[in-house]
């Protein structure tokens, strides 16, 4: 309608603009005339084209409304011409994050206290099914089915389980169910956080007891398996000097002995150094001694 009326009331204005020396006789009410008359078509004409031309920002998208017909058409970020006649509704598709606290029922009937957080955003696709099935305030849609399904995902769990071993698991699983449920209406679900789990305060003592007795447990078998990975190493190292010590002096014999005596000798009796050799009767190694240890006495 502002579109009819902006191009009706540029139209007129400029044709006063054009007709204006016929209207009026005098100089200065012709110029008043053609001023006014111009801006007013400037201004008209300018309105007319916005109804063109849209903008749509960075991180949205739009989907035209003429008449209560919604286009399948979306248009992205950008400049675009549409219907002059038609509306534009646009949809951010910024990743959104929804917090909500839960109370659900555990496997064995506890109740428990959730804090919960999913990060969705809308599929940009799918903006126009969104736009005539839900409307411009999808919160309370998405919301309803992220409690129904936490609901329902948490009774299959033990109360243990949620506080403390699996609350990665139950994530996972929420985050699936999330998406096959919420894809086909237009919205991308990409991470469900279990961001803090209440039990009654009796079970977390216990949970947590329970625990610790668990790391010590771990912690002493850790160290068992240490000094026994010792105990190993220690007992090789020793077979291994043994059986060095064994092959040794099966090696040595009496032959042998003097065979590396009379080798060393021969060297000592080469040094250019004076010495004084006395030879050993077979038995036992040649003494050496230099030759002024013996001069001194």
């Amino acid at each position: 309608m502002s579109f009819i009326i902006s191009t009706i009331a540029a139209l007129v204005s400029t044709l006063i603009f054009l007709n204006s020396k016929r209207l009026v006789d005098h100089r200065v009410t012709q110029l008043v005339i053609k001023a006014i008359a111009g801006l007013i078509a400037l201004t008209a004409a300018l309105n007319a084209l916005s109804r063109l031309l849209v903008v749509i920002p960075a991180g949205t998208v739009g989907v035209e409304d003429f008449q209560g017909k919604v286009s399948d058409r979306t248009l992205p970020a950008g400049i675009h011409v549409i219907n002059p006649f038609a509306d534009v509704v646009q949809f951010s598709v910024r990743l959104r994050d929804l917090k909500e606290e839960i109370a659900a029922t555990s496997k064995e009937g506890l109740a428990i206290g959730i804090d919960i957080s999913i990060q969705y955003r809308i599929d940009p696709a799918k903006a126009a099914s969104i736009y005539l099935n839900i409307g411009t305030e999808e919160r309370e849609i998405v919301i309803s089915r992220f409690r129904a399904i936490s609901r329902e995902i948490i009774s299959g769990y033990s109360a243990e389980s949620v506080y403390a071993t699996r609350r990665e698991e139950v994530s996972l699983k929420l985050a699936e169910r999330l998406r096959s449920q919420l894809a086909p209406i237009g919205f991308i679900v990409d991470e469900a956080l279990l961001r803090n789990v209440k039990v009654p305060e009796t079970l977390q003592a216990a949970i947590q007891q329970r625990l610790k007795a668990e790391q010590e447990n771990l912690q002493m078998k850790f160290v068992l398996e240490k000094e026994t990975q010792e105990a190993d190493r220690k007992r090789i190292e020793a077979k291994g000097r043994a059986d060095a010590q064994k092959i040794l002096s099966e090696g040595l014999t009496p032959a042998v002995l003097q065979l590396r005596a009379i080798e060393a000798t021969e060297k000592l009796a080469q040094s250019p150094n004076s010495k004084l050799v006395i030879l050993g009767n077979g038995q036992t190694p040649p003494l050496i001694l230099p030759s002024d240890t013996v001069a001194k006495p």
